[in-house]
């Protein structure tokens, strides 16, 4: 993004100048360190005449502010408006699949927040793949107009709605987490029968899932097909084929859940098969121009698992598939893997797979301070922030963090009396019609 000398030297506060030309300077919390206008990124120390400035260094080179958090991402032909993404959350709040007045809210109020991308929870593809019975499901034309009520909110908030398809697998049948309920439900409870790669319990007190037949799997792919085509009815611009946190697909490409010696199991190709399959069968119906994301978990966790090396090569084989951004994650299909949970312990993976394949990347888990997620875009480790419990405890996280950051981000028309002063406002297309008809 070029930055005239002008318009660059308004949004300088303070100056400093070194030798040589150089100077140092802060655009909100930032602070912006040139030489001979070309600096690095990342947190650091800044000596600057014998005082320490402990600060977040943006990115100038060749007179160019490089990429950060609220600069648009492009993917085939949609343009996110930042580089935030509500991360799939399960609400546990649906009859029957069916969206409802949660997920309105839940969703709407993201997207007015100012996240550039609005993902759904996890959606079945079947009844069978849902995690509980209160999941949302994309399994019948009848889920189209209520998921479709949810995206046309969205977009006039000026955010892309984007849909997770999903098949939960040996992981299916269970209670929401507020029932304090362990383990599969009994059919006395409502429970449903499970399928998975091979008959492999997940852990104590679930279900032994059936093996699926060949033909079972076939319906797989179908599903998966058919829960596109309805999600492109119903307005989402983006769709993401989930394949991490224990689930099938991911069930599937771990040889510790997959113990199948059939054409699906076994080496490396046949375990990322089914996978390869339902990408490749989806992007043939999804429209050229929408962009596909897939996630991952990069690595079970544990010896003997699915690892970053078989993401990695996985990733350049979705790549040629047609897969947009891979959303990396990690673990899930081991109830008892040791995971290192900390400040971005998964930004890593993004970074590598992005770095060594040429990929886009997105990342998740425990980012939640506007600094550590400018900081991830800026050093070029992801191109997307995912954020979940963060996004739950503040919807409008992304208008908070662009105040902190120094970069103009709209409010919605309703809310800007409380924004910072010179904030755009965004009006809803209802406003701009009311609008128009004022003004003749």
């Amino acid at each position: 993004m070029q930055i005239p000398t002008g318009i660059l030297a308004d949004r300088l506060g303070p100056r400093k100048l070194l030798s040589g030309g150089a100077f140092i300077a802060t655009v909100g919390s930032i602070v912006f360190a040139t030489a001979h206008s070309e600096i690095v990124a990342g947190f650091g120390r800044l000596l600057v005449g014998g005082s320490v400035a402990v600060a977040f260094v943006g990115m100038l080179k060749g007179g160019q502010i490089m990429t950060h958090l609220f600069e648009p991402l492009s993917l085939r032909g949609v343009t996110l408006p930042n580089r935030i993404a509500v991360s799939p959350m399960c609400q546990y709040s649906s009859d029957n699949g069916f969206a409802n007045d949660w997920h309105l809210v839940h969703l709407g109020s993201r997207a007015a927040g100012g996240a550039g991308l609005v993902l759904t929870e996890a959606t079945a593809v079947t009844p069978q793949g849902r995690i509980s019975s209160r999941d949302l499901g994309i399994w019948s034309d009848s889920h189209i107009e209520p998921l479709s009520r949810i995206v046309r909110f969205i977009d006039q908030q000026g955010s892309v709605a984007g849909i997770q398809l999903a098949h939960a697998g040996r992981k299916a049948s269970v209670a929401p987490p507020w029932a304090n309920r362990a383990g599969s439900l009994a059919d006395s409870e409502g429970g449903w029968p499970i399928v998975a790669p091979a008959s492999v319990v997940f852990d104590d007190g679930y279900a032994l899932p059936e093996a699926l037949s060949i033909e079972g799997i076939d319906n797989i792919v179908e599903a998966f097909v058919q829960g596109a085509r309805r999600a492109c009815l119903a307005g989402f611009r983006i769709a993401e084929i989930h394949a991490a946190h224990g689930y099938l697909l991911h069930q599937f490409l771990s040889p510790l859940s997959n113990q199948r010696s059939d054409r699906y199991g076994g080496t490396f190709e046949n375990r990322t098969r089914l996978l390869r399959d339902i990408v490749s069968a989806v992007r043939g119906v999804w429209p050229e121009h929408l962009p596909l994301f897939v996630r991952i978990s990069a690595t079970d966790w544990s010896d003997g698992g699915w690892d970053l090396e078989q993401s990695l090569a996985l990733a350049s084989q979705l790549q040629l598939l047609g897969t947009d951004l891979l959303d990396c994650s990690s673990g899930g299909n081991l109830p008892h893997a040791v995971i290192p949970v900390g400040t971005g312990y998964q930004t890593a993976f993004a970074e590598r797979i992005r770095r060594e394949t040429g990929i886009k990347t997105g990342t998740v888990g425990v980012i939640s301070a506007p600094a550590q997620a400018d900081h991830i875009i800026r050093s070029g480790q992801a191109d997307l922030v995912l954020l979940g419990r963060e996004l739950l405890r503040d919807p409008y996280w992304p208008l908070r963090a662009a105040r902190e950051l120094g970069h103009p981000a709209p409010w919605p028309a309703q809310y800007v009396r409380a924004a910072p002063a010179h904030s755009p406002a965004h009006l809803p297309e209802t406003a701009y019609c009311i609008l128009g008809r004022q003004m003749g």
